[in-house]
């Protein structure tokens, strides 16, 4: 379901994965000009729309683009005005998301939020290095915690396991989560759920920083904790750290979006 939060101009815009496969080629493929001067943000029955220079701008899917809030709105509207001579998607993280949500989360979302329990059920938290000790001391640092509101908050007991043979989690505790995740599926929470799930290989992490218990620098550092460790020991790969900042960018705009919808509904 990862395709279902890829931009949606794929064949535009993002044609390769890999970011930094993709920047090369962004440079070489024209980007179209800003065709508007204006962008604000309006109200209507279909919630808070953008727009440009007075018109409700579209998805790629021709949809209007329209969110339950206005602070979600406003986030949107501040990557169109960002844009200067030319409009580049991939500064327009937030953009590309709610794009996404409303032309492919929207008509899929059972799919989707089953995706997120999917990758509950194998979580990152939940396998373990036996060593180094100075590898284990962290991850218990960063990642127990969040087992421990899961359990607490969720009702989701997860079982740890050494390595990376899989373990089957309690039937109860997946129970416990995909109906945490369902109250969650309103369309744009649901899509910036679904990013940070995959962008961090944890649905743990993703529903802690949507319930409140980590902000996103925390679930950030928590995501990278073997990343990082081995980055102390063996030096740092320029590409990966491109990388890795493209994920973060889109990382912390599914957080914004996701902050800007305010309280899940129920």
């Amino acid at each position: 379901m990862r395709d279902l939060l890829e931009d949606l101009e794929a064949g535009r815009f993002l044609s390769d994965p890999d970011p930094v496969r993709r920047a090369q080629i962004q440079m070489r493929a024209p980007l179209p000009k800003r065709f508007y001067k204006a962008v604000s943000v309006g109200s209507g029955a279909d919630g808070f729309t953008v727009l440009l220079d007075g018109k409700t701008a579209r998805t790629p899917g021709r949809a209007a683009l329209a969110l339950p809030t206005a602070a979600a709105a406003r986030l949107v509207a501040d990557e169109y005005e960002a844009q200067a001579e030319s409009i580049d998607p991939v500064t327009m993280p937030t953009t590309r998301l709610v794009n996404a949500a409303i032309d492919g989360v929207a008509r899929q979302a059972d799919a989707v939020a089953e995706d997120i329990v999917r990758f509950a059920s194998s979580d990152m938290l939940c396998y373990r290095a036996d060593s180094p000790e100075a590898l284990v001391r962290l991850q218990n640092r960063h990642w127990n915690p969040i087992l421990d509101w899961a359990h607490e908050t969720l009702g989701a007991r997860m079982t740890l396991a050494e390595g990376v043979v899989f373990v089957e989690q309690p039937s109860q505790s997946i129970e416990a989560l995909r109906r945490h995740v369902v109250s969650r599926s309103e369309t744009f929470r649901l899509a910036g759920l679904h990013l940070m799930t995959t962008i961090t290989g944890s649905a743990l992490l993703a529903l802690a920083v949507d319930g409140g218990f980590l902000d996103a620098e925390a679930a950030w550092l928590a995501a990278h904790v073997d990343e990082d460790w081995q980055a102390e020991q063996w030096g740092h790969d320029s590409e990966a750290v491109a990388r890795r900042n493209e994920r973060k960018r889109d990382f912390l705009a599914a957080v914004r979006l996701v902050e800007a919808l305010g309280p899940a509904a129920g």
